[in-house]
């Protein structure tokens, strides 16, 4: 997924070509200091994304999410990232309860669990729904397969594209749950029909495999100008001008093709750009 056009700005808001501003107002209360440090994916179980993240704003609704990802790609947000809202309920995961005060809540549009007759399959509101949209599968907390609206490609693509602009901006994530694992036998979302497992390893388990200190190395920009940023992403804010060409760099780590670098000033570069002493991977995109 390209979220080249997707960022978060100062105010804690997710911006970018089909991401709306929702305001939910009856969340005012901020993270404690060192917060949020967790993911959690839901299913709206519901029509589309625009009703549901419409009627999480209501103020009679005792419910809220950070952000709705609809099928059509749009991105709803409604409560800022700063901002703890209230998607969780009763909860709890390694010890600790109320994951609300610790967690950004992501609601994916899904009918969720589906009933079978003939050869359509109706979601609880009525609305039915095509075998090729339909998986049987069994969930991670039961016994017996179900039927389970399948998520589209362009939605599992974004989600996987904002959780991990979530983990740039906001470091202290090291954790990417299910409603399901933090609220087992309550809640079923997101369900089987989501690649939860897989997209775990690639954000969480790989990324860190890839990240490593390099010692201090010496390096130069090797174009004529290049970008410096605040952290290890296209979609993050730049710390300062271009680099210019010839500008001497001390390099401390490499992640995944960037070089946290410092000059006058320390932030992350593209490192195929970078001339530097020893050897490192041909980096192939054109990421400055």
């Amino acid at each position: 997924m390209d979220n080249t056009v997707l960022r978060i700005s100062n105010e804690h808001l997710l911006l970018g070509d089909k991401v709306e501003q929702l305001p939910c107002r009856k969340n005012t209360v901020k993270f404690a200091p060192g917060m949020p440090d967790t993911i959690v994916l839901h299913y709206t179980a519901g029509r589309d994304g625009r009703s549901a993240a419409e009627y999480l704003c209501k103020d009679t609704v005792k419910a809220s999410a950070h952000l709705v990802i609809d099928r059509n790609g749009t991105v709803f947000q409604l409560v800022p990232f700063d901002t703890v809202a209230w998607h969780a309920g009763k909860s709890q995961w390694k010890g600790r309860a109320g994951l609300n005060n610790y967690a950004i809540g992501i609601e994916i549009d899904n009918a969720g669990i589906l009933t079978r007759s003939g050869t359509a399959y109706t979601s609880w509101f009525g609305r039915k729904y095509a075998e090729d949209e339909v998986m049987e599968a069994t969930h991670r907390n039961e016994s017996q397969k179900r039927y389970w609206h399948l998520y589209n490609e362009q939605q599992i693509l974004l989600v996987e594209a904002v959780c991990e602009l979530l983990m740039d901006g906001y470091p202290a994530i090291k954790e990417i749950l299910g409603h399901d694992e933090i609220s087992p036998g309550r809640k079923q979302d997101p369900g089987p029909a989501f690649p939860l497992d897989k997209i775990r390893q690639r954000l969480l388990n790989d990324r860190d495999e890839d990240s490593a200190p390099v010692n201090n190395l010496s390096g130069k920009v090797r174009v004529p100008y290049l970008n410096i940023r605040r952290l290890p992403a296209l979609g993050a804010n730049k710390v300062a001008q271009s680099l210019p060409e010839g500008t001497d760099l001390t390099i401390f780590e490499e992640y995944n093709g960037w070089y946290r670098v410092k000059t006058e000033i320390e932030g992350w570069v593209a490192g195929r750009y970078v001339d530097i002493e020893n050897d490192f991977p041909d980096y192939n995109k054109d990421i400055h």
